[in-house]
């Protein structure tokens, strides 16, 4: 992948992107997507928004198999999808889009970072695995925070529109996902766009945390366990500590090259 420019600026030229779908799992009236439209309209011709009517954080890549999809239009060339993330981009491109297939699809912004292993788990990653999946280029894009009732959004909004420029020219050859990260600082204050590795992110393990409903049966919350890990200085976690936006390049194969060889070598 080439180097990425430094600048993140917004103000200097950038081609215009032909079309482009979007898509989150936070929801089709999350405001990590109303930035992601703000932005998509300043730089691209054409903006589809196929999302998800509710929150479906977590759900990876899942597609709905079992149960019909329902589709609502909330305005031109903008629907919500009862389904997940990678529902709505299937819909998008190979049924409400099918006449003019988008040239990208944007995932995101998603209120939270999306770091190492939690990526396998993320509804804002998945959507963009599918659509490479499709033969598309496409970009996850969250904006981490420290508050969660105070997530900078003007920092995504500031720096999302040249971030998105960049890679969406590096990405226009072959199809491509990458996922990128927002730091928890001002956009001025924001370092360069640094291309970063997985790594294994902050998350520790999944707790399981039971409760009683009113009528005295039990239920259960599901939560990810998060906490300081080792990261090496090129992972994204490291990377987006230091006030740097993040950009990783993600693929299907995940083959484990160590215990394939140790495999071969035993089962010979």
């Amino acid at each position: 992948m080439p180097a990425a420019s430094s600048s993140t600026s917004s103000s200097t030229f950038r081609p215009r992107i032909q079309r482009v779908l979007l898509t989150n799992d936070d929801g089709i009236d999350a405001p990590g997507l109303a930035v992601l439209e703000a932005v998509a309209a300043e730089i691209a011709d054409e903006v589809w928004v196929v999302a998800p009517e509710h929150d479906q954080s977590g759900t990876s890549h899942s597609i709905s198999l079992h149960s019909p999809l329902r589709v609502s239009q909330h305005g031109p060339r903008r629907f919500g999808v009862l389904g997940t993330p990678g529902d709505c981009v299937v819909m998008g491109v190979r049924h409400l889009m099918r006449d003019a297939r988008p040239t990208l699809v944007l995932s995101g912004i998603n209120r939270g970072g999306n770091l190492g292993a939690e990526t396998m788990f993320s509804g804002t990653v998945g959507a963009a695995m599918t659509g490479l999946l499709l033969g598309l280029p496409s970009i996850a894009l969250s904006q981490t925070f420290s508050d969660r009732e105070n997530v900078r959004w003007d920092t995504s909004r500031a720096l999302a529109p040249g971030v998105i420029s960049q890679l969406a020219t590096i990405a226009h050859d072959a199809p491509t996902c990458l996922n990128v990260n927002f730091p928890d600082v001002d956009a001025a204050s924001a370092g360069p766009l640094t291309p970063t590795r997985q790594g294994v992110g902050l998350v520790e393990g999944i707790d399981v945390l039971p409760q009683t409903d009113p009528r005295g049966l039990q239920y259960h919350w599901l939560r990810f366990q998060r906490g300081p890990r080792e990261n090496t200085p090129d992972s994204e976690t490291a990377v987006v500590a230091s006030g740097r936006v993040s950009v990783t390049p993600l693929h299907f194969e995940r083959t484990d090259e160590r215990t394939f060889a140790t495999l071969t070598a035993a089962l010979r």
